[in-house]
């Protein structure tokens, strides 16, 4: 039996937040193609799954998140022909960090659940320093009290300065809340950012892989904040 953590730091995209159907769906019909927006939800974690450990994103940010759109696209069944004018509306839509705003069915209660085994919680995102004001909007979470969970911190690299994979934005949140790397997990979704940013500063990983993707991977992955709720529960 390992030791339970005292923290646990969540990301926000890709475990509280989607891209939002209808815009994403709208994009596709201004490239005169249909999406079936029932599989957006999957498209996003077959897509992140191009973020490899191996992938170094500090010195290919823009290649980087070309293989993103492109399997984005791909997990969208769009045809070759159709490529590039897709292209051309959905990443767009993608620059706009206020695209993530569909809450994941089943996140807050699994965040409630985590918030139950009394663990202390934080977020820790790249966002565009508004993060914290949407998640509370949403009814997600805020720090303090509100209408969604109570938090610590949220840690917004727009707001902060500095983005994952780098650990100082990580050191941020474990100072914020006054607990030592080797106390706190983090949950993610994309292992180049999420994986390898914990690991540099200290923290366990664990990736959000719904779609059990990440077969071969050396580090833990779940499929729910439910499940990471009964991780630390049962310690």
């Amino acid at each position: 039996m390992t030791t339970p953590p005292r923290a646990v730091l969540l990301d926000s995209g890709g475990i509280f937040l989607l891209p939002q159907a209808r815009r994403i769906v709208a994009a596709f019909r201004r490239a005169e193609v249909e999406v079936d927006p029932s599989g957006l939800h999957d498209a996003h974690y077959r897509a992140a799954q191009e973020f490899g450990t191996e992938l170094d994103v500090d010195s290919d940010w823009a290649g980087s998140w070309k293989r993103y759109l492109d399997a984005y696209v791909d997990a969208c069944e769009v045809g070759e022909a159709d490529r590039n004018e897709v292209h051309r509306h959905l990443d767009s839509e993608f620059a706009d960090a206020a695209l993530w705003l569909d809450v994941i069915p089943g996140a807050c209660d699994g965040l409630r659940a985590l918030a139950a085994t009394g663990v202390i919680l934080g977020v820790v995102s790249n966002a565009d320093g508004v993060m914290a004001r949407r998640l509370a909007d949403l009814e997600v979470l805020q720090v303090g009290a509100g209408a969604g969970v109570e938090v610590a911190c949220v840690i917004d690299s727009g707001a902060v300065g500095v983005m994952k994979p780098d650990p100082r934005i990580f050191a941020m949140a474990l100072d914020a809340i006054d607990v030592e790397p080797q106390d706190a997990w983090y949950v993610g979704d994309m292992p180049a950012f999420d994986v390898v940013g914990a690991r540099r500063a200290g923290l366990r990983p664990f990736l959000m892989d719904p779609l059990s993707l990440h077969h071969a991977a050396d580090y833990d992955r779940v499929a729910s904040l439910t499940e990471v709720a009964d991780r630390v529960s049962a310690g």
